[in-house]
């Protein structure tokens, strides 16, 4: 049972699990073959009245792994010009370094036990995420739940009837300038703020606290 000086906190409101918002930007669709090029992470925080918000954020251009197959039409989708001097380009390992580093510190602030994808469209994130994570050998190191996500398109789905994150994000209040869409900071700062909404939109709804039940499950 969750103490009443508990309920205003990360690891009461998830269950223990601390939640980190992520973007990536790849050269395809195939987590295993295809390039991840870009990767964005945003902590989130909770104020002592129990409202989400953001908290801290890291974003890198991530050279392209040995043998990563690189899809035209997806450079074209997203905009991303590989030999741009501006990239500043770091390897896999040296962007999971310093974001494990970043999450493992979260987790232990925030006293949860383990980190958890927050993502639009999870699934696609999550699997490059965790390739990524198997290529470097990070794996005992890695902070994430290998298969829970939350999925910002679901959610927002159901609460706003909207999935398109631009679409999602107007019905939140979320500002969204489309011209900066698909870059993984800006999609992951504009997911991040529309997570905080979802989860404080129910909360002035009155659904959390939960209503105590009159049996323990």
């Amino acid at each position: 049972m969750i103490h009443k000086d508990d309920q205003n906190t990360l690891r009461a409101r998830f269950r223990g699990f601390y939640p980190v918002v992520i973007d990536v930007e790849t050269a395809g669709l195939n987590a295993n073959t295809d390039a991840l090029l870009e990767i964005a992470v945003v902590t989130l925080k909770m104020d002592e009245y129990g409202w989400l918000c953001v908290d801290d954020s890291i974003n890198f251009h991530i050279k392209s792994f040995p043998g990563a197959i690189i899809q035209p039409e997806s450079l074209a989708f997203n905009r991303i010009d590989l030999n741009s001097p501006c990239r500043s380009a770091v390897t896999e390992q040296e962007a999971l370094r310093e974001i494990f580093e970043m999450v493992h510190q979260g987790i232990e602030i925030q006293e949860c036990s383990r980190a958890i994808i927050v993502a639009h469209n999870a699934s696609f994130d999550h699997s490059f995420l965790m390739a990524a994570i198997e290529r470097v050998s990070f794996m005992k190191n890695n902070p994430f739940h290998p298969f829970v996500t939350f999925d910002t398109a679901t959610l927002s789905g159901l609460v706003f009837g909207q999935t398109v994150l631009a679409k999602a994000c107007a019905h939140a209040g979320v500002f969204f300038d489309k011209k900066k869409a698909h870059s993984a900071l800006y999609d992951t700062e504009r997911t991040a703020m529309l997570f905080c909404e979802l989860v404080n939109k129910w909360k002035r709804l009155g659904g959390w606290p939960l209503t105590p039940c009159s049996s323990d499950f």
